[in-house]
């Protein structure tokens, strides 16, 4: 059934080409020579990569996940007529009832996320066709003021998504009043949290949209140049958004005289070097003029005295990408959806022990249940869901008694944790809540710039001793010694990275008390994961005599004959616990405890 007419899109994000996108294209391109083939963003379903939708010359469209090389002789017959519809493959098809995969998307409500996967990001032709930089000739053409678009921002009362939650329409307003020869928007893209994608997903799928939004908050703060700071780790985005920025140019929607108006404004691109320090606003700064990434004392704010010394406002990704929306629907439009003082939507990127991850764009108000359950589709192990890691190292750990806890800033601050830029990792039983904490407060003291003693010595000290309790070596005085210690910490450090570092030892002392003091009293670590507190065993009442524990044990201390389950033991003057042979056991024989 090839031929004119047949079109087939791939999704080719980074997780797409990490999943085998391109080989996809190219083995499609030889079964179909005569399609008309597209590339687009990441849809958000990462768990379904690579994802295809074929077009058939009737015009009859099916979406396909998980494509590769060995299962894609059945799509190929299928879309020949010469097989049956391979339904393990099928998320959706434009005939046929969407499947229960396809409802990861149905039950998102996306507003930033609106044009991700939907069109080729490097074509602002298709963007246009999408109703793109309809905001900006709106502002234009029909006179809005700087105080008007300012007044439909606060309407819509949307929060920076970012980490802090500040009112974008207040921080606009600031900026508006302060006196400067030339101001400044930034475009912050410096996303660092592991486990978070949300700013690549959306420079790479939709770099328009983010470029509109940065037209948008320019004009309305009388800015006329402007800073995208990305990560240098997301080359596709800086690829896509250097694009986006030339083609706005030739289209007179950036530059000089913008649309024939008196408004002026351009962009260049700064590239990060990965400090997750320059998250911070004021650090960031520091990074584009060209110095160390290091945060400044603040009064002075960015509003009053920014970059290069000039009235600056930086604003997230994801912030900007609901601006074009709030302007072409009404500020009163966005502040239907969320909660009081929490509106619109959130972007959050599930990780972790999650069976469907990915990007999700939810109301605010939506509980963290519903987020896990209804479109993470629960825990990926079917193991019992333990806690999320919400906000990054930044954040803290949520336990599952307060999984009905609403997504709204508020309501997430009072857990001890953050909203953050919207990372949600997520653990199963077999987590080590202590470890947990332990790697994000390496991650946060490596990250540390080094400038306030507390965060370079404290998180060092913090470090220190949650790695002594994971090796088996803790005592009661050390649980004492960080209590005392992150309040310390937070108190005296300049920016969020060390007022935030101590977040995730808070957190987990709080809702998993019990598990440090398996570690310290009973030299247990009861999500088996700690290797100085652990020892695999084989159940043997259990066991299958599969083998397949032998077969990956890097150190060859398993042994028994095949099919005999009694004979398989594993030797302990060996073993390393490295924990491989718990991963692969199919009937789940092997107790690390």
């Amino acid at each position: 059934m090839s031929g004119n007419g047949m079109v087939i899109t791939v999704g080719e994000g980074t997780c797409g080409i990490a999943a085998g996108a391109p080989e996809v294209t190219e083995l499609l391109k030889k079964r179909f020579p005569e399609a008309e083939f597209k590339a687009v963003g990441c849809l958000g379903m990462c768990h379904q990569e690579v994802m295809v939708d074929i077009t058939n010359p009737d015009g009859k469209s099916y979406l396909w996940g998980n494509v590769g090389k060995k299962n894609m002789p059945k799509i190929v017959r299928f879309h020949r007529g010469e097989g049956e519809i391979p339904e393990q493959l099928l998320i959706r098809s434009s005939d046929e009832t969407e499947t229960e995969k396809y409802q990861y998307l149905t039950k998102q409500t996306r507003i930033a996320l609106r044009n991700v996967g939907q069109l080729n990001p490097t074509s602002i032709e298709q963007f246009r066709a999408r109703g793109g930089y309809n905001a900006i000739e709106k502002v234009i053409k029909e006179g809005m003021t700087p105080e008007d678009v300012i007044e439909e921002v606060k309407i819509a009362n949307i929060r920076g998504r970012g980490g802090a939650g500040f009112p974008a329409a207040i921080k606009w307003g600031f900026a508006r009043g302060a006196e400067g020869d030339v101001k400044y928007l930034v475009c912050n893209g410096d996303e660092g949290d592991p486990g978070a994608f949300m700013d690549r997903s959306l420079l790479e799928g939709d770099p328009h949209t983010v470029l509109e939004g940065m037209l948008l908050a320019a004009y309305a703060i009388g800015a006329s140049k402007g800073y995208a700071y990305i990560r240098a780790e997301y080359p596709l985005a800086v690829e896509y958004f250097g694009k986006a920025l030339d083609d706005a140019r030739q289209s007179r929607l950036l530059g000089n005289n913008i649309l024939g108006s008196d408004f002026s404004f351009d962009i260049k691109i700064k590239e990060g070097a990965g400090a997750f320090v320059c998250g911070e606003e004021t650090a960031l700064l520091a990074s584009i003029e060209g110095e160390r990434g290091m945060p400044r004392i603040r009064p002075p704010f960015p509003a009053i005295k920014g970059v290069f010394g000039k009235p600056t406002i930086i604003n997230n990704v994801e912030t900007l990408s609901n601006i074009p929306w709030i302007i072409n629907n009404g500020g009163a439009a966005y502040a239907k959806i969320g909660t009081e003082k929490s509106k619109g939507t959130k972007v959050f990127a599930l990780a972790g022990a999650i069976k469907r991850g990915g990007l999700v764009e939810v109301p605010m108000g939506w509980t963290i249940r519903q987020v896990l359950e209804e479109i993470g589709g629960g825990s990926a192990s079917d193991r019992p869901l333990k806690a999320v890691q919400l906000g990054g190292p930044s954040g803290g750990c949520i336990p599952d008694s307060l999984f009905d806890t609403e997504i709204d800033y508020d309501a997430i601050n009072a857990t001890g944790a953050i909203m953050g830029s919207g990372g949600m990792v997520v653990m199963d039983g077999k987590s080590c809540m202590v470890d947990l904490a332990r790697y994000f407060l390496e991650f946060t003291q490596l990250e540390s710039c080094g400038k306030c003693t507390f965060c370079r010595i404290g998180t060092l000290r913090m470090k220190e001793l949650l790695t002594k309790i994971c090796e088996g070596e803790g005592t009661m005085e050390d649980i004492a010694t960080l209590e005392e210690l992150a309040p310390s910490i937070k108190q005296a450090s300049l920016c969020g990275l060390g007022q935030t570092a101590p977040n995730p030892v808070e957190t987990t002392l709080k809702y998993f008390r019990d598990e440090y003091i398996a570690h310290v009293k009973d030299h247990r670590c009861p999500g088996g994961v700690c290797k100085g507190l652990i020892t695999h065993t084989i159940i043997q009442k259990d066991c299958t005599g599969c083998s397949i524990c032998e077969r990956y044990c890097p150190v060859n201390c398993i042994t028994g004959e095949l099919k005999k389950p009694n004979t398989w033991v594993i030797d302990q003057s060996v073993c390393i616990n490295c924990g491989m042979c718990v991963e692969v056991c199919n009937p789940d024989a092997i107790l690390a405890a």
